[in-house]
């Protein structure tokens, strides 16, 4: 079995949210952390080894990470990269 990637959103605390997207990106699993704006206050790439692992890391792990309040989790069914890089000028 393949590995399962999903994107985890999180509402957080008013004004945590670096702190939070910080502390989430120490763990292994998680490749990337974001804060963004809209409905959702950080938003973090992670990777586990299966459906069993994403359930411990996400309950387990991420929910205790200070400041969450609200987690959704979106298991990724297919992924597609870009073939182009984006231009770090305009």
């Amino acid at each position: 079995m393949s590995a399962i990637i999903a994107y985890v959103m999180f509402k957080v605390g008013s004004g945590t949210e670096r702190e939070v997207a910080q502390k989430l990106i120490e763990f292994d699993e998680v490749t990337q952390a974001d804060v963004i704006f809209g409905e959702y206050d950080v938003v973090a790439k992670l990777v586990t080894k299966d459906l069993a692992a994403l359930e411990s890391f996400v309950s387990e792990q991420v929910r205790n990470v200070p400041n969450v309040l609200v987690t959704s989790t979106m298991i990724i069914s297919r992924e597609y990269k870009s073939k182009e890089k984006l231009s770090k000028t305009k």
